[in-house]
């Protein structure tokens, strides 16, 4: 595994193991189980202990950066409004892994810097937020916007924050606990492609690993030109280092590298309550796939190696950054998704119902790898001719 003392990743301020965070949580508690994806707590408004209740925040990260500098490129609003999208998916998702599919109650948080950030922008963003909200209705999704803070703090932020925290209820009972066991198989969804509910190609970036993608893929002109969108404290060889503009289309009959970067968030939430629906018996655990990208699972691993040995083929905006960017391979696994941003531990025998029931989505499915008994608790990937162990902490 390559240390972190050669990455690119953490030179631009940013970390895929969080370590620092994760010492820095140490002591918190953990809520209701320490074997669920995201924090579970008690209800207080209950006299009994039936329901259980997840209150979860997160960002669209830096991508809000590549939707500004889409627009001051090209004038397209469009790049926020996907934005709304991947911030809102991070905590559905996030919480879908832990068995709660909603209803959500969803509170905004949008914070800029006025003098970068206009209203247009921010009527974007909170018309783009109803606009989700309603398309994803139909599809059995259900999130209900309950107003939130909208905040001037350009002495604190270049351009704009994007984030939401949302609360969600469920029954005790249909809580997930991750219990990943030797002879389980890992199906991984896709990512990538178009499925039910979105109207154009997606090409599976979401909203990890964006800082680096940004700097890896776009042209050195933007460093002069839009200083606002990186820190002060970087060194300028590692901002910027790309062969591309936005509105270049290295990849034949796909949209330009502005568009397949703000390519929104999926969700899996529709996909995650049929496989709840039908196949909870037989499911030892669901990982959203995004700090952390391929490694995400490490941390509820004991006594199982996880060996990922059968990934998705690269879809095409990640071979463009294997093949431009200043990440190595074995980081990249650490970095990104790489193809699939949603994996499930299940037994053997329901894989192919599982896959089938993904394609009625229009959400391509595999089985990715399976996992053995370890005295080394990991993830080992092989892709093409090379293998890389990351291990548990």
């Amino acid at each position: 595994m390559m240390s972190s003392e050669f990455s690119y990743y953490e030179k631009r301020g940013v970390s895929f193991t969080k370590s620092d965070l994760h010492q820095a949580l140490r002591h918190a508690d953990p809520g209701l189980y320490p074997d669920t994806f995201c924090k579970v707590l008690s209800d207080p408004w209950e006299a009994g202990v039936e329901h259980a209740l997840l209150l979860h925040s997160d960002t669209a990260g830096t991508k809000t950066i590549l939707a500004y500098l889409y627009w001051k490129e090209t004038g397209n609003l469009s790049g926020f409004e996907k934005v709304v999208q991947d911030a809102l998916v991070m905590n559905t998702d996030d919480m879908a892994c832990a068995g709660c599919t909603g209803p959500y109650l969803a509170s905004a948080i949008l914070s800029r810097n006025k003098k970068c950030i206009p209203s247009e922008v921010l009527s974007t963003i909170i018309r783009a937020q109803e606009a989700f909200c309603e398309k994803m209705a139909h599809f059995g999704m259900d999130i209900h916007m309950a107003g939130g803070e909208t905040a001037d703090v350009g002495d604190v932020l270049r351009t704009l924050d994007v984030g939401y925290t949302l609360f969600g209820r469920l029954k005790r009972n249909q809580v997930v606990h991750i219990d990943i066991r030797p002879g389980d198989i890992v199906v991984g969804f896709a990512s990538f492609g178009q499925c039910a509910w979105e109207e154009a190609y997606n090409s599976g970036i979401g909203a990890n690993g964006l800082t680096s993608a940004r700097h890896d893929l776009l042209h050195h002109k933007y460093y002069t030109l839009y200083p606002e969108t990186f820190s002060p404290e970087l060194t300028e060889n590692v901002v910027y280092q790309g062969p591309y503009f936005l509105t270049d289309k290295p990849l034949q009959d796909l949209p330009d590298v502005g568009s397949l970067l703000l390519s929104p968030t999926r969700t899996y939430v529709p996909l995650i309550r049929s496989i709840l629906n039908e196949f909870r018996d037989h499911l030892h655990g669901l990982i959203h796939c995004t700090g952390g990208g391929q490694t995400k699972v490490l941390r509820f691993l004991k006594g199982v190696c996880v060996v990922k040995d059968n990934l998705f083929p690269l879809p095409p905006l990640f071979e463009l950054l294997r093949l431009h960017g200043k990440t190595p391979l074995a980081e990249m696994f650490q970095v990104y998704n790489m193809g699939h941003r949603l994996e499930a531990y299940i037994k053997p025998e329901i894989a192919d119902q599982v896959i089938a029931l993904a394609d009625t989505l229009g959400i391509e499915a595999r089985v990715v790898g399976h996992c053995v008994s370890s005295g080394k608790p990991g993830v080992e990937i092989h892709y093409q001719n090379e293998r890389f162990f990351y291990s548990a902490p």
